[in-house]
């Protein structure tokens, strides 16, 4: 679409810091700017992803980072001036990024050319080290001016500058607050507030670096996760002066930019599964025009980018050896885990209570968290774990989705009713739930409406507070009202943890060494179907 032309930190002591530090940084400091011709037309493009959530292979014949590539490379033929750029998460999604610590992602990142990063919260999900570790594997920076070490400057870099024929371009970083809440950023680091930041880089790159052309990778969101979650909107709302804002964290799928006044905002969805590509029209150092559309790559009947070759013989070997860690044994069970006629879409069986268990583990023991609850549909369950020495390969069969882990909060008003669905849900149904040892209940057949109805709902052994927030955990599928879950719309906070049931339940086998299958009686159910 045109562009529309208009007429129209954590405290004090930190921004004092980042502001000394941006007087002495010297990029560019003391360089002309760009000589270009009166009135003459140039021309950037900007192609940009965000929340790669380390998807290194195509998932359902979509997205991967050599096809990604090869998008790249023909867009790098047909422009002259080209800007890559990433609004950050790269890291925490499959299991094949994640063990090898985002080592291919960054890889391939350098092959294709990035110009920047920004940190995303996921980012933080690991200790500094790592973090310092992919800094030095990557030939392209880390960027976010809010991010800052102990001594008041900034982690990676504050903003990068590029030069062209006829204009200066200046691309800064912002990473949400929010990762002090919902990552494990290291105690030494400190987030300064956005709004407060963006003010200062703005002034920076336009007043003294003189740059034409200021955009904003900003991992911050187009959804309010809470009522003081600065949003890329928001931030545009409060901060005049931004070209362009590249948006991530919300995975915000987008047909056409959001504009606030002059300021576009685009979002390329998830996982490589777009790369957007704008393109900006600068005449006398001014945009006078700006087009943005999202590229879709590839699709599981279309395939219009084949893998490049140097990317896809890079992955290999690391496939190659991912794969045969999928005979690794990770655990023991005691005793079959029962799976039978698709159970686990008709009673409490145990490996539905080992899942939930599992996910409530992880959130407590490695996330740090503290839910009241977990529940996954039962048609995320696929078959048995026999007992006797359990491999990857085995708990992937059991759990073959890609479902990420959300961590929601809703009143107990709308727990009841979420309640409530499920028990009205027809046995055998796929959206049949199973859930962890802290929520009770009883689901009663036998009433004349034919219907399931809910009895003697607990959590934590207690009846269920209606005015009370309670915090639990389930997946993206059902959180996008997959299997009917409509109800979960009606949350007042969610958080895609960008990690899989799957990893979560091979890390809880791992620890838990031997597994013990066993039902507690935490679903009840009064008639219904003859198992």
């Amino acid at each position: 679409m045109k562009r529309k032309l208009f007429n129209a930190a954590s405290g004090t002591a930190i921004l004092i810091a980042l502001a000394a530090f941006f007087f002495t940084i010297g990029s560019c400091a003391g360089t002309p700017a760009p000589k270009r011709e009166a009135g003459k037309q140039y021309t950037l493009t900007v192609l940009h992803t965000n929340d790669h959530h380390g998807t290194v292979l195509p998932n359902g014949g979509q997205a991967g980072l050599a096809e990604r590539a090869t998008f790249v490379k023909g867009a790098r033929q047909a422009n002259d001036n080209v800007l890559l750029l990433d609004a950050g998460d790269i890291n925490t999604g499959s299991a094949l990024s994640n063990m090898f610590k985002g080592e291919i992602d960054i890889k391939a990142y350098n092959m294709m050319g990035y110009d920047a990063v920004a940190f995303g919260n996921h980012e933080f999900d690991k200790d500094l080290a790592l973090i310092e570790t992919q800094m030095s594997q990557a030939e392209f920076p880390f960027i976010s001016a809010n991010v800052l070490k102990a001594n008041g400057k900034p982690l990676g870099l504050p903003y990068i500058i590029k030069d062209y024929d006829g204009f200066r371009v200046g691309v800064f970083g912002l990473t949400t607050r929010r990762t002090l809440v919902i990552a494990s950023p290291d105690k030494s680091l400190a987030f300064a507030d956005e709004i407060e930041t963006a003010k200062a880089m703005v002034g920076e790159l336009r007043d003294k670096k003189k740059c034409d052309v200021v955009i904003l990778l900003a991992h911050m969101g187009l959804t309010a996760e809470t009522d003081k979650h600065v949003t890329s909107e928001k931030l545009a709302q409060a901060v005049p002066g931004i070209d362009l804002i590249i948006d991530g964290h919300s995975h915000t799928a987008m047909a056409e930019a959001l504009f606030v006044g002059t300021t576009p905002i685009v979002s390329a969805n998830e996982w490589g599964k777009f790369v957007g590509e704008a393109r900006l029209t600068i005449v006398d150092g001014k945009i006078s025009a700006f087009d943005w559309k999202p590229v879709k790559i590839n699709a599981k009947d279309k395939i219009e980018y084949a893998a490049d070759e140097a990317v896809a013989a890079m992955i290999a070997p690391y496939k190659a050896e991912a794969d045969a860690t999928m005979k690794e044994v990770i655990a023991e069970a005691s005793a079959p885990f029962e799976f039978g006629d698709r159970l686990s879409r008709k009673k409490e069986i145990a490996l539905g209570n080992m899942v939930n268990d599992g996910a409530m583990w992880y959130f407590r023991t490695v996330l740090g968290k503290d839910p009241d609850f977990a529940f996954t549909n039962g048609g995320n369950i696929r078959a048995e774990l026999p007992a006797g020495k359990l491999t990857r390969e085995q708990i992937t069969t059991v759990l073959p989705f890609d479902n990420w882990l959300y961590l929601t909060t809703m009143k107990g008003s709308d727990v009841l009713k979420l309640f409530e669905f499920i028990a009205s849900i027809p046995q055998g149904a796929g959206a049949w739930a199973q859930v962890s040892a802290e929520a009770r209940y009883t689901i009663d057949y036998t009433d004349p409406s034919g219907k399931g109805v809910l009895k003697n709902l607990t959590i934590r052994g207690q009846s269920v507070d209606p005015d009370k927030e309670y915090t639990f955990i389930t997946n993206d599928y059902l959180m996008n009202g997959g299997d009917g879950y409509a109800v979960l719309k009606n949350n007042s906070g969610s958080y895609n943890t960008s990690t899989t049931l799957r990893d979560v339940i091979i890390a809880y086998a791992k620890e838990m060494k031997t597994l013990v299958p066993a039902t507690d009686g935490r679903i009840a159910v009064i008639g219904g179907m003859t198992f």
